[in-house]
């Protein structure tokens, strides 16, 4: 069995004060926050899937951030703590100083997507990291992308990262046909979206009926599955017990959790 050299780099963190430069309605529930400032200077993001922390205001309009300690993130006493959420640069360009969020709006719920709602130029977001990225083995015979709506910026970013000789078959789960958004194009990538129509994103098995009919690319194949929590640790275990995929093959990361008290995957 081949062994394929996966990397974790650890980076500096720092926070951030950015401030909105522009917004763009990517589809009827995507929105993407383009992010600008003089403190994006040195931002780096060398992992396709990596995570930042988001900071945004708290419940009374401010910014309320943590000290960081050999303790870890300290907030001070007494007052509100400004929410926090992960999420995955789609793009950023140095030489702009831009930086692209792209947010799932879900109505009112949640911190994150009511924010990117109503985000105007000139508006200001606390940006931290990202701490650390994992850099994907390019040796692998082929790659398979599964993931929702949530995972199409680290969706995107991968399709244009990964090589050109391998074969990369990508699945992605979206709600309804007009949530389907462009991606690049290269011969060696394949992509099948799948649309919900109706079912709750926490309760399709869409995603999971592709992998247990799937034929994979031949030789060495790397999996990368980004959605629901309890999905991500199925599919994983799927691909772990029953097609006998090393481990280290595969990398299951819950976005985001139908169940607060649920634990993330790998």
């Amino acid at each position: 069995m081949t062994s394929h050299e996966n990397t974790r780099l650890r980076l500096d963190t720092r926070l951030r004060t950015l401030t909105v430069v522009r917004t763009e309605q990517v589809t009827p529930h995507m929105r993407r926050v383009v992010l600008g400032g003089a403190e994006l200077a040195g931002f780096h993001s060398p992992g396709c899937d990596d995570h930042i922390k988001l900071f945004f205001p708290n419940r009374q309009g401010e910014m309320v951030l943590p000290v960081v300690t050999a303790e870890g993130p300290r907030y001070p006493e007494g007052q509100d703590p400004s929410p926090a959420r992960d999420y995955t640069p789609r793009w950023w360009n140095p030489e702009a100083g831009e930086l692209a969020i792209d947010f799932v709006l879900h109505g009112d719920a949640g911190v994150a997507g009511p924010w990117a709602e109503r985000a105007q130029p000139g508006d200001t977001l606390v940006v931290g990291g990202p701490r650390g990225s994992f850099v994907l083995a390019d040796d692998y015979d082929g790659y398979v992308l599964i993931g929702d709506e949530t995972a199409l910026p680290a969706m995107a970013r991968w399709i244009d990262a990964l090589p050109e000789q391998a074969q990369v078959m990508a699945f992605i789960e979206v709600a309804e046909e007009a949530e389907r958004q462009p991606l690049p194009q290269y011969e060696n990538v394949s992509i099948q979206w799948l649309e919900r129509n109706g079912v709750g994103a926490a309760h399709s098995s869409l995603l999971e009926n592709v992998l247990t009919d799937l034929e994979p690319p031949e030789g060495d194949v790397f999996y990368w599955i980004a959605t629901e929590s309890r999905r991500a640790r199925r599919m994983r275990r799927f691909l772990e017990d029953h097609l006998q995929v090393p481990r280290d093959w595969i990398r299951s990361t819950g976005y985001w959790k139908a169940d607060p008290e649920d634990s993330d995957g790998d």
